[in-house]
């Protein structure tokens, strides 16, 4: 009974969203760690994704049953109802959303809700069937966790939250499209219009290119700013740009297209887990403090 439950939210992307909120929160904090508000978080926002995935679920069960990767999800094999995974979800949200307004702030769940309207209203109900830009726009959902942790423990969203922000937003358009060229096929039949199967691969790899160059750039920024140490700096830059070059190889003679998309999805999923557990370790003071002492 309970695994149709546990499936339906997807537990691998909580585990993935986990590891990026405590990222946040722990470079916020400092070493000030506030246990229980920290615990909260966590949870708050594991729900709140598991309501999302819950009720993506639900809305993209037509197409899921299309494509070979999702065909046996519960809410396709009819283990669960879309009726009762939907009231799942939305009480999931309800739980994770009052525990984020009660121990938080508003900062911090306001991110949250902003971060779920943008992937079940406007990215699963609208633009993933719609638009090349769909992508892009779910993009900002996929950044919104590391930005709840960071704004949980600091209350404003400031040049940090917003740093997070757009690295983790960059973050997702070479995952994501990596993930798309090696489902190529799955895309093609549920006709969902990603960037490789509505523009080409070509395209694809260019702005995969593209988007990890400019990742490694606003990554720096966190330790450019005072907010992280050497160590991150270190494991940053070297983790980045071993994706960066992954990614050119997909230029070489005789590259293989599916196996070249697979190894720069695995490596975005080893920089962005090394990247969230370095800044979590290695903070620095606050940004104001650290200019004021060395001033």
């Amino acid at each position: 009974m309970i695994r149709p439950y546990l499936k339906v939210t997807k537990p691998g992307i909580i585990m993935g969203n986990l590891i990026s909120v405590a990222g946040g929160f722990f470079m916020a904090a400092r070493g000030d760690i506030n246990w229980s508000l920290m615990w909260a978080t966590l949870i708050g926002l594991s729900l709140v994704v598991a309501s999302g995935c819950a009720v993506n679920n639900c809305i993209d069960r037509d197409i899921d049953a299309r494509m070979r990767r999702t065909r046996n999800r519960v809410t396709v094999t009819g283990e669960l109802s879309a009726r009762t995974a939907l009231i799942y979800g939305l009480v999931l949200g309800v739980a994770g959303f009052g525990l984020l307004a009660w121990f938080t702030n508003t900062v911090a769940t306001g991110f949250a809700a902003f971060g779920y309207a943008v992937y079940v209203g406007f990215y699963s109900l609208w633009l993933k069937r719609a638009s090349v830009y769909g992508t892009l726009v779910g993009s900002l959902s996929g950044a919104v966790p590391p930005v709840v942790g960071y704004c949980a423990v600091t209350g404003q969203f400031d040049a940090g939250a917003a740093i997070l922000l757009l690295m983790f937003s960059l973050w997702q358009m070479p995952h994501s499209y990596a993930i798309a060229i090696f489902r190529y096929e799955d895309y093609a039949a549920a006709n969902i219009p990603v960037l490789p199967v509505a523009e080409g691969v070509a395209k694809a790899k260019r702005q995969i290119v593209l988007y990890i160059a400019l990742f490694c750039v606003v990554t720096a920024l966190l330790p450019l700013s005072g907010y992280t140490g050497l160590t991150f700096m270190t494991v940053a830059c070297a983790t980045s740009l071993w994706w960066l070059v992954m990614a050119f190889n997909g230029y070489r003679r005789g590259a293989e297209a599916l196996g070249w998309a697979r190894r720069v999805f695995v490596l975005s999923i080893v920089t962005i887990t090394a990247i969230s557990v370095t800044m979590a370790f290695d903070f620095r003071a606050a940004p104001d403090a650290w200019l004021a002492m060395n001033l």
